[in-house]
């Protein structure tokens, strides 16, 4: 049986910002690998882990970038948003300085991404209710406000994990395809391939800037 990750119609970039410390790592670990590491020590260098969903008929795969200890050291750069078509800002329930800055990582965001960006703010921790500090109601009213996606989510637990990120691929490959036929109405050339089977098609698609919206 191949691998899932040969065949796919779509790469989607998909950034995870927000403060040191909210479970970054760990919630792109329980979406990649279903694993959760409770060492809190802190990586340098950005890194990324893919998995590939069915959206509709159409195979996507997610690459999924972390900022890997960087954002303590505010060494984060442009190259990093590059050719990404979602974003995913989190922040710890249970530490209120962690939401407040949302508004300085969402600035960052949108000074380097491409405006039609995708993005999605994401209280984690819910495992730890009992210590909660931002009120979900004040986080949701927050995202709306912004014209964010929102949801709540747990690493440890995986409560909402899969919802979260499916979503927003959802949301990215909605926009894609209404791109796709505005592309084709005016008799512009298409995002991409319905169809993995080509080579050289495939070839372009595996970019991961190769969807721009």
């Amino acid at each position: 049986m191949g691998s899932p990750e040969e065949d796919y119609n779509f790469v989607f970039k998909v950034v995870l910002i927000g403060e040191s410390g909210v479970g970054k790592t760990n919630l792109l670990s329980r979406f990649t690998r279903n694993e959760f590491n409770h060492d809190s020590r802190t990586t340098i260098g950005v890194e990324f882990s893919t998995r590939t969903i069915l959206v509709g008929d159409a195979v996507v795969k997610a690459q999924i970038w972390d900022t890997a200890g960087l954002e303590r050291y505010r060494a984060i750069t442009s190259a990093y948003y590059r050719g990404a078509v979602g974003a995913l800002v989190v922040f710890d329930i249970t530490k209120h300085q962690t939401y407040d800055v949302v508004d300085r990582w969402l600035k960052e965001l949108y000074d380097h991404a491409e405006a039609s960006i995708t993005v999605m703010l994401v209280g984690n921790k819910t495992d730890l209710a009992q210590a909660r500090e931002v009120p979900m109601e004040e986080a949701k009213m927050f995202a709306d406000n912004n014209g964010l996606l929102f949801v709540e989510t747990s690493a440890l637990d995986s409560s909402n994990v899969e919802e979260a990120f499916e979503t927003i691929l959802k949301e990215i490959f909605y926009k894609v395809q209404k791109q796709k036929q505005r592309s084709s109405q005016s008799n512009t050339v298409s995002l991409g391939s319905e169809s993995p089977a080509s080579t050289a098609p495939a070839q372009a698609e595996r970019r991961p800037c190769c969807v721009a919206l």
